[in-house]
């Protein structure tokens, strides 16, 4: 299968395909049913209960959805009430889009599923303004609008029910897609033709992916009480194919050489090209594994990768010494090895009829998912400038009434509540996510209007519109939650098609459409640069301490090791996800920082080369400390132990630097009496951990030149 053919089949196998396929359904049948029995009104009120909580129904654990859209219900239900009588007048209309703008913002300090919540609290809230009913009236409204929240939560639930193991197959196959996609950018280093700058920011951005996707699984598989207790085979598979691949993970990552000497020494000899073909091919076979794991249906033919190594083990030994030391390229052959090992054995586990039993609590799953409680406390404790979410609530508040009293003032047409909808979205807490999405909201609007008012003027046929709505509102709910600009450009033809059906002039929408997404776009650019802003640059000190201090914790393990102390593997993969957590977080903001005002940046190029050593210390580190664990305790000499003291003390040095004080006192000098090296394998140690010293030492140098 080539590459177009796995990406449509991840893609229609996805979460998000079978999510934008229910919630389409979800919305749909309630009006459509309604409909022949003349009650279009009924059915759609019902439809907007249904879109609503569909919002706060992100993947997770059961407990979680549920909780999340019994929430959403029983919000939706009150701010209906609420907004039909306080629509009744503008001056408390007024009020309660400033207060409830900013009380249901506030939701993010709560976590991303209380944050879906409170966008959907403003959803509601923004459509309503647009529906003029009586007292009555209201009050029917608010009780269908709960009625099909109760709707889509049923159908959610149910599905879930069908099908329990549905959603942790497709995170866990989506979260070894993106390790695939990885995998193949760390083959573009050994292509001389790759510049090496873009090639580490291109394998940044995708760790920032893949550690998303992990954290998504974690959520899913180690709170499940089903997953994570019961003793079912496909259960055992999910947690024991997931623990495999984060080790995997490391070992792809562990895969770190000094790229510009390899290609110096070796790049005309043709090797290179060898060991990049060799790291593809082993990241088409991963990217296998993902599908038959996410789709779950046996397809493809596992492919013997073992004579391509040989043919490169060949090639190596035959380059002899005439191009310098081949050491290196035969780690590389060995970590290659190592790696169509590891999916060798995930292959056999898919096939096997049972897998054997995991001692559950002897991997203490919960310390490794974070616990988010919802108390007053913690909302009370943000209403400060210090924090970024009130901060953010404020601006939301502020940008909403505003676009109220402008749309209130301009009496062009009667879907002004658009230009809300549109600043509700697009503001968000980072100035470069407003400015993205300001970007791809207008364009994707211009796009979505003339793709709508193409189909709704040149095919005439209903029967082939209705068809296309749906098609658009499939589009709508599956890209909703990864690719933006895809959803608001399904969204707006859907929108106009289905004010077609209403009998409104989709021309004249179609032009009101544009002209307040363009407003709402230039209301929340404006408040995001204007109203409270916090510039990433300010802020990147946090992150930084973050990876250092994981970065710390990584180096006083690798010393425990190298002293002869046991080391929980519990303790190690903690480690080990602290530093690839905090990684992400790094690059993610050194990202967002990009995309802000040239003139609010600072130290971009020192931050980069920060990021970049900190991801060679930590993968240097896991290539010595996972060897340690699989080896017999050792203690090794002083002589050797030396570098990492000194790189210990030199991350330490840093981490105070950046206003951090450790949490452990640097190491003890030992007195062991030197012994003699007798091993070559502790003279590669050697050369190993004084590079580890050399990068904690550049980085320390970076840090000194950043304060």
């Amino acid at each position: 299968m080539n590459k177009r053919s796995r990406q449509v089949s991840y893609f229609l196998s996805s979460q998000y395909f079978s999510d934008g396929l229910r919630i389409t359904l979800s919305i749909l049948l309630p009006s459509l049913v309604l409909a022949q029995f003349g009650q279009l009104q009924t059915g759609m009120a019902m439809s907007l209960g249904a879109l609503n909580v569909s919002l706060s129904d992100a993947p997770g654990p059961v407990l979680h959805r549920r909780n999340g859209m019994a929430s959403s219900a029983v919000i939706s239900f009150l701010v209906t009430f609420v907004t039909g009588f306080a629509r009744m007048n503008s001056y408390t209309l007024g009020v309660e889009i400033l207060l409830f703008s900013f009380f249901f913002s506030m939701f993010a300090i709560y976590g991303n599923r209380a944050t879906s919540v409170g966008t959907a609290a403003l959803l509601i809230m923004i459509l309503m303004l647009d529906r003029p009913m009586d007292a009555p009236g209201v009050i029917r409204e608010s009780v269908l609008v709960l009625l099909g929240s109760v709707w889509y939560s049923t159908i959610s639930l149910l599905a879930s029910r069908l099908q329990p193991y549905r959603l942790a197959q497709q995170a866990l196959g989506q979260c070894i897609h993106e390790i695939a996609k990885l995998m193949a950018i760390k083959a573009d280093f050994y292509d001389t033709s790759t510049l090496l700058d873009d090639n580490y920011r291109r394998l940044i951005a995708q760790q920032v992916d893949v550690s998303e996707k992990q954290d998504a699984v974690r959520e899913i598989l180690f709170k499940s009480r089903r997953i994570v207790t019961e003793s079912t085979r496909t259960g055992r598979l999910l947690l024991l194919t997931f623990v495999d691949i984060v080790d995997l993970y490391e070992q792809i990552i562990a895969m770190y050489y000094d790229y510009s000497d390899i290609r110096e020494r070796f790049g005309k000899s043709g090797v290179l090209d060898q060991i990049a073909r060799s790291i593809r091919r082993l990241s088409v076979e991963l990217d296998h594994i993902g599908l038959a794991i996410q789709l779950p249906v046996p397809f493809h033919k596992p492919v013997d990768i073992s004579p391509r190594l040989e043919d490169l083990k060949r090639s190596i030994d035959a380059l002899s010494d005439q191009e310098g030391s081949t050491l290196v390229l035969k780690k590389v052959l060995v970590s290659l090895r190592t790696i169509s090992q590891r999916l060798t054995a995930l292959q056999k586990n898919l096939a096997l009829p049972n897998v054997s039993p995991i001692d559950n609590e002897a991997m203490e799953y919960g310390r490794f998912v974070s616990h988010q409680e919802i108390d007053l406390k913690s909302f009370v404790d943000n209403l400060t400038l210090n924090s970024s979410v009130f901060r953010h609530s404020v601006r939301v508040s502020i940008a909403m009434l505003l676009g109220f009293v402008i749309t209130k003032l301009l009496p062009y047409g009667h879907h002004s509540y658009w230009v809300l909808l549109t600043i509700s979205v697009i503001l968000k807490p980072a100035f470069s996510l407003t400015k993205q999405r300001n970007i791809e909201r207008i364009s994707g609007t211009l796009a979505g209007g003339l793709i709508g008012v193409f189909v709704l003027t040149f095919i005439p046929n209903r029967d082939v519109q209705f068809g296309f709505m749906v098609l658009f509102m499939l589009g709508t709910y599956s890209a909703q939650r990864i690719n933006y600009i895809v959803m608001v450009i399904c969204v707006t033809p859907f929108v106009l098609i289905l004010f077609s059906f209403l009998g409104i002039s989709y021309l004249g929408v179609a032009e009101e459409r544009f002209f307040d997404t363009l407003l709402g776009g230039i209301i929340a650019f404006i408040a995001s640069y204007v109203l409270f802003p916090r510039w990433e640059s300010d802020q990147l000190t946090k992150p930084m301490q973050a990876i250092l201090k994981a970065n710390v914790s990584y180096v006083q393990l690798l010393l425990d090791s190298l002293l002869g102390r046991p080391i929980a593997l519990v303790d190690y993969k903690l480690a080990r996800k602290d530093v690839y957590v905090t990684s992400a977080n790094l690059s993610a903001a050194f990202d967002r920082m990009l995309s802000e005002p040239k003139h609010k940046q600072r130290n971009e190029k020192l931050i980069y080369e920060f990021v970049v050593l900190n991801h060679i210390l930590s993968a240097n580190i896991a290539t010595i400390t996972s060897a340690q664990l699989t080896n017999e305790p050792k203690v090794y000499p002083t002589s050797l132990l030396r570098p990492v003291k000194r790189a210990l003390f030199t991350l330490t040095e840093s981490l105070r630097r950046l206003g951090i004080k450790p949490e452990k006192p640097l190491p003890e000098q030992t007195t062991d009496i030197d012994k003699p090296l007798p091993t070559a394998d502790d003279s590669l140690l050697t050369e190993q951990l004084n590079f580890i010293q050399q990068v904690s030492s550049d980085i320390g140098k970076i840090v000194e030149r950043i304060k």
